[in-house]
């Protein structure tokens, strides 16, 4: 099973879309199934206030928790955090319009709005594809990073 395949297994358990990023990741996180899932946790719906989708939010906790910042080297460990952030809302954005929870629920995207691995997996939940896109630009992302 694939990473987007595993993230959309968690959404259909009941796991929010924060939680089904982070915890598809696992492998390359070091965390743990279960503290993916427990940071996760307050951050579907936008963390409960329809801001930041959580899907966003996960990718964004799977590259900072991949690429961290230390305390030997706190500054520039922020500054790639940040900038991996940056980067990974400029493609999602790019694919669906914006970032925010509250905007992109009511617009009901279709597979063919997303990624290769939605189509694929014939998704019809809106939030299932939110989540494999999600890990679909995390790993596009991870790509670049190690070739």
């Amino acid at each position: 099973m694939d990473r987007c395949e595993l993230a959309n297994n968690y959404h259909n358990r009941g796991c929010n879309c924060c939680q089904a990023v982070l915890a598809a990741f696992s492998d390359v996180t070091g965390l743990s199934e279960a503290e993916s899932l427990a940071i996760g946790g307050g951050f579907g719906s936008g963390a409960g206030t329809g801001e930041l989708c959580g899907a966003i939010t996960g990718a964004v906790m799977t590259l900072s928790q991949i690429f961290p910042a230390t305390i030997e080297d706190p500054v520039s460990g922020k500054k790639r955090a940040v900038g991996l952030s940056k980067e990974f809302q400029k493609r999602f954005s790019e694919r669906f319009g914006c970032l925010r929870c509250a905007e992109l629920l009511p617009k009901k995207y279709q597979p063919d709005d997303a990624t290769p691995a939605a189509k694929r997996m014939q998704l019809s939940n809106h939030c299932a594809i939110m989540i494999v896109t999600a890990v679909e630009i995390v790993e596009e992302m991870l790509g670049e990073r190690t070739a």
